[in-house]
């Protein structure tokens, strides 16, 4: 296996009536990339309060964010999926506005690449251990 990167990453819980704002891939399937909270790389010179109101912004197509708290930052292994060590800084954010229970929304990578297109939709919190990649094991932050 190749040498593992290191990449700086934001993760961003948004609690509301006790359920946690979550997202699927519509391109890729369940069994591949399961549900997971907004989240996404932090960018050069970006701050990472910036990243995690940006990240929700980009992948939910809702505007009125806005960061509670910092929940700490996190590291987790992303093998055997790629050789990748994500730097994760946690963060709670409030949502200011409504929403459907479930919505369509796409991430245009600023024309960079093909947009990313998703379903959003709220989970109780007490089912949301069922998240990807590690998010699932940090939700008992919220709680300290």
């Amino acid at each position: 296996m190749s040498e593992k990167i290191t990449k700086a990453k934001v993760l961003c819980f948004v609690v509301r009536e006790g359920k946690l704002l979550v997202h699927r891939h519509t391109d890729f399937s369940w069994e591949e990339v399961g549900i997971q909270v907004p989240a996404g790389s932090i960018r050069e010179g970006e701050e990472p309060e910036a990243a995690a109101l940006r990240e929700a912004r980009e992948e939910t197509g809702l505007q009125d964010f806005k960061v509670v708290r910092k929940l700490g930052v996190d590291r987790y292994d992303m093998s055997p999926y790629r050789p990748e060590i994500q730097e994760r800084h946690v963060f709670l954010l409030e949502l200011g506005e409504p929403t459907p229970e479930r919505w369509a929304s796409q991430e245009d990578h600023d024309g960079e690449q093909e947009p990313t297109r998703f379903e959003c939709f709220w989970i109780p919190l007490e089912t949301a251990h069922v998240l990807q990649a590690g998010q699932g094991a940090l939700l008992s932050r919220l709680y300290d």
